[in-house]
C-alpha cells in the first residue's frame, strides 16, 4: 500500500490532497461498523476534478481515510472550531453524528498515537519538503488545500453551504491580494455561490503552514459535492457538473494563442493616437519578446502585460 503520492512540478503552486484516499488498512477496518465503513465523507474526486485544470503543479496526497485519522486535523487532538459540532484527529463519527465503530473498538490513546506516527505524520513530511523545494525555486510558495463536502449537513452547518468556501484562517494564513483574488474568481462564476472565512476557514494544514511573513501562503478551498456530483451513493462523478465547473478553477491566464503586432502604415485601431500604444503592448507578448507569453509574462516571472486575457 503506498501511502503518499507524490507528483512534483516546477511552479510555485502545490496541491494538498488529504481526504481522497480510501484505504483502510485491515485491523483499522475490522473495528469499523458498517456506517464506518461506508467511508461516506470522503471528498470524491476532487483528485480527478483537479487534474489538468494548472500547468506545472505539484500534488501531494495521501491515500489513506480521513476515518484511520485525518491528517487536516491538529495531531494534539485540539478541536478547530471550540463549541462547534466536528469530527477529530481520529474521528469517532461521522459528519452526520453517527458512531463509526462498532462498540468498544473505538481507538484509545495508544492507537491514536500509532496511527499518527504511521500515517499523519509521513503525509506533513512529504508536504512540508515539497513547499520547501518550491519556495527555494521561487522564493515563495502557494499551498492550495483541496476539499469538498456535502452541501446539506445539520451536524455541521446550518441550511445549504455555499458552492465555493474559502478559508484563510481569518486572513492570517496568506497575503490579502491572495484571498482577494481566488473571492474576486468565486464570486465572478456565473450560477455559483462563495463566501470567504465562513463555516470552513481552513483545517490545521492552512493553519500550519501559512506564514506569509515568510513567504508561505496557505488557502483551503472547501467546494460543495454538488458542483460536480450528487450528493447521494454511490457518489458518481458527473461529467457535465465537473466540466462547467472547469472554467472558474483553471487558470485565467492559460491560452495558446500568439501575439505579433500590426506593422507597416495601415491603421489597425480607431487612430494613430491608439495604434501607437496597441502596438506596443502586443510587442511586450511577441514570442521573440515575452519570457511567457501563453500565460502573459512579459519578464521576471510574474511581470504581466495584462491580470488575464479578457483583460488584454
Amino acid at each position: 500500500m503506498s501511502l503518499i503520492e507524490i507528483t512534483r512540478g516546477d511552479g510555485p503552486l502545490v496541491l494538498g490532497l488529504p481526504h481522497t484516499g480510501t484505504d483502510v488498512p485491515d485491523d483499522c477496518l475490522a473495528r469499523l461498523n458498517d456506517t464506518g465503513r461506508a467511508l461516506a465523507d470522503t471528498d470524491w474526486h476532487i483528485d480527478r476534478l483537479y487534474a489538468g485544470l494548472v500547468q506545472d503543479v505539484t500534488r501531494v496526497r495521501t491515500t489513506i481515510h480521513r476515518y484511520v485519522i485525518d491528517v487536516n486535523r491538529d495531531p494534539s487532538g485540539e478541536s478547530l472550531y471550540p463549541g462547534q459540532n466536528t469530527t477529530g484527529l481520529c474521528p469517532l463519527t461521522d459528519f452526520d453524528g453517527r458512531p463509526i465503530y462498532l462498540d468498544g473498538h473505538a481507538p484509545n490513546k495508544e492507537e491514536v498515537a500509532r496511527r499518527h506516527a504511521a500515517y499523519h505524520a509521513p503525509y506533513h513530511a512529504a508536504l512540508a519538503a515539497e513547499l520547501d523545494r518550491v519556495k527555494a525555486r521561487h522564493g515563495f510558495a502557494l499551498l492550495y488545500d483541496c476539499h469538498s463536502i456535502r452541501s446539506r449537513i445539520p451536524f455541521l452547518f446550518d441550511d445549504t453551504l455555499p458552492d465555493f468556501n474559502i478559508g484563510t484562517n481569518s486572513g492570517a494564513s496568506c497575503a490579502p491580494e491572495i484571498a482577494s483574488a481566488a473571492l474576486e474568481i468565486c464570486e465572478n462564476a456565473n450560477g455559483y455561490t462563495s463566501i470567504l472565512n465562513g463555516r470552513f476557514k481552513g483545517g490545521w494544514t492552512t493553519r500550519h503552514y501559512g506564514q506569509p511573513a515568510r513567504g508561505l501562503h496557505a488557502i483551503q478551498m472547501e467546494l460543495a459535492q454538488s458542483t460536480y456530483m450528487p450528493e447521494t451513493p454511490p457518489w458518481v462523478y458527473t461529467d457535465a457538473r465537473a466540466t462547467r465547473l472547469e472554467a472558474p478553477m483553471s487558470d485565467p491566464r492559460k491560452n495558446t494563442r500568439e501575439v505579433f503586432p500590426p506593422t507597416g502604415p495601415e491603421l489597425t485601431a480607431k487612430s494613430w493616437q491608439t495604434e501607437a500604444p496597441l502596438r506596443m503592448l502586443m510587442n511586450n507578448l511577441h514570442p521573440d519578446v515575452a519570457e511567457n507569453p501563453h500565460e502573459l509574462v512579459v519578464y521576471g516571472g510574474i511581470g504581466r502585460a495584462a491580470r488575464t486575457w479578457d483583460d488584454f
